[in-house]
C-alpha cells in the first residue's frame, strides 16, 4: 500500500488563491480587530473615567504613577510624566484612541501599529516591569502582537489597501 498524495486531489488555482493563501492573507486581520478595538476601549476608558485623569485620588493617573515609579525600570519616565499627570493620561488616551482607530480602519497602519508598540513599551517599562514572573505583566504580549503589524501593515481591508489600489489603477 503507498501513501502518496494523488494528483488528481489538489490542483493549485493559477491565481495562487487557494483555501492556504487565503487563510495567509487574512492572517493579521483577527489581530488588527483584537488590538484595535482593545485600544480604542482603553483610549475611551480613560476619557471617560472621572478619577482617572486627576493629579491625585483613588485611581488617578498622578497616583498610579507614583506607585510604580521606585519599581519601574525607568524612573526618569515616570518623573517626567508625574510632573503633568493629568496632561500624560491625556496623552495616553488620545494616543491609545488614535492608534486603534488607526489600526481598525487600516489607515497609516504601520504607523498607529509602531504608536501602539511603543505605548505599550512604555506601559511595560513604567507599570509592568515589577511583575513577577514577568509573563504576568500584560503590557508585554500587546508589545510583541503589535510587532507583526509593524512588518506587515494592513494589506487587506483596509484604507491603505484601498489607497495602493488607487495608485496602482492612476486614480489617484
Amino acid at each position: 500500500m503507498t501513501h502518496g498524495r494523488r494528483a488528481d486531489s489538489y490542483t493549485p488555482r493559477p491565481d495562487g488563491a487557494g483555501p492556504r493563501d487565503t487563510a495567509a492573507r487574512y492572517a493579521l486581520l483577527p489581530l488588527r480587530i483584537f488590538l484595535g478595538v482593545t485600544f480604542v476601549y482603553a483610549g475611551l476608558d480613560k476619557l471617560t473615567d472621572s478619577a482617572f485623569l486627576k493629579d491625585s485620588g483613588a485611581g488617578s493617573i498622578g497616583d498610579m504613577m507614583s506607585a510604580v515609579r521606585d519599581s519601574s525600570a525607568i524612573p526618569a519616565l515616570v518623573d517626567m510624566a508625574l510632573e503633568s499627570p493629568v496632561g500624560f493620561g491625556y496623552a495616553i488616551a488620545f494616543g491609545e484612541l488614535a492608534v486603534g482607530i488607526g489600526t481598525l480602519i487600516g489607515l497609516l497602519t504601520r504607523i498607529a501599529a509602531l504608536g501602539g508598540a511603543l505605548i505599550s513599551l512604555s506601559l511595560w517599562l513604567t507599570v509592568s516591569w515589577a511583575a513577577e514572573p514577568y509573563y504576568y505583566g500584560n503590557d508585554l504580549p500587546y508589545l510583541m502582537a503589535w510587532t507583526p503589524l509593524i512588518l506587515a501593515g494592513a494589506p487587506l481591508l483596509s484604507v491603505d489597501a484601498a489607497l495602493r489600489a488607487r495608485r496602482r489603477r492612476g486614480t489617484f
